[in-house]
C-alpha cells in the first residue's frame, strides 16, 4: 500500500495538482487520511467484507479524488467498482488516475445517484458525503443492496438515523475503530427491508446494469 500510495500522490500533486484533488500533501498524512481509512473497513468489519465478498459489486458516490475507490478496487482486484459524481470533469481525471494506477476493475462516470434504478445486488459506499438521511432515500432499487457511510466519531452528535430504521433499512453494521493521524471513524452499514422506489418519476431512470 505504501508505494501505491506514493504513485498516487505523485500523480494528485503533479500531473493532475491544478485539479484540486486533495488538500493533503504530506505523505504520511495521505497515506493515513486516505489511503488507510479508506481500506481500513476491510479489516475492522467482518460484514463489510462479507458484503463485498457476496456481491463483487462496489458503488463508490462522490468519490471526489478517488476515495475510497481507488485504494479499495487496489486492494480487491477480483471485486468491479463503479464510482458515481455528479462532476464530469472530476470524473474524468479521476479515471485518468485509476488507468495511472493500472486499476482495471474501477470505472468512473458522471453520473448521479438519483437517477439510477440499482437492478443488480451491489454494495454502495460514501465517504466525506453529506447526511446519511439526505442519501439513503434517494436508493432505488428491488435487488438487495448493502450501504456503507465512513463517518467521524462525533457522528451521533450530528445525525439522527432512527427514522430510517423504523421503515426500509436494517442497522447491519455500527463500528468505531482508531485510523492514526485522525480524530477515529464510525463505519455504519445498511440493508434496504423492502422495494425502495426512490424519489424521481420512472422516464428519468435508467437501469444500473446499463453503467456496467
Amino acid at each position: 500500500m505504501k508505494e501505491f500510495a506514493k504513485k498516487y500522490l505523485d500523480l494528485l500533486t503533479g500531473e493532475f495538482a491544478g485539479i484540486n484533488l486533495t488538500r493533503i500533501e504530506s505523505p504520511e498524512d495521505f497515506y493515513n487520511k486516505q489511503i488507510l481509512d479508506s481500506v481500513m473497513p476491510m479489516t475492522e468489519s467482518k460484514v463489510f467484507r462479507n458484503a463485498l465478498e457476496t456481491t463483487k459489486l462496489v458503488v463508490d458516490v462522490g468519490f471526489g479524488g478517488g476515495f475510497p475507490i481507488l485504494p479499495l478496487a487496489f486492494k480487491n482486484p477480483d471485486v468491479k467498482f463503479i464510482g458515481m459524481e455528479a462532476r464530469a470533469k472530476k470524473a474524468q481525471v479521476v479515471q485518468s488516475i485509476a488507468n495511472s494506477l493500472g486499476l482495471t476493475n474501477a470505472t468512473l462516470k458522471h453520473q448521479r445517484l438519483d437517477f439510477v434504478d440499482f437492478d443488480v445486488d451491489t454494495v454502495i459506499t460514501f465517504k466525506a458525503v453529506g447526511k446519511v438521511i439526505d442519501f439513503l432515500p434517494m436508493i432505488r432499487t428491488d435487488k438487495t443492496v448493502y450501504v456503507f457511510f465512513y463517518k467521524g466519531p462525533n457522528f451521533y452528535e450530528l445525525e439522527d438515523i432512527e427514522e430510517l430504521l423504523e421503515k426500509n433499512w436494517e442497522l447491519i453494521e455500527e463500528k468505531s475503530y482508531d485510523v492514526p493521524g485522525t480524530e477515529g471513524r464510525v463505519l455504519l452499514g445498511f440493508k434496504n427491508r423492502k422495494v425502495l422506489r426512490g424519489t424521481l418519476v420512472t422516464e428519468k431512470i435508467i437501469k444500473f446494469s446499463s453503467l456496467l
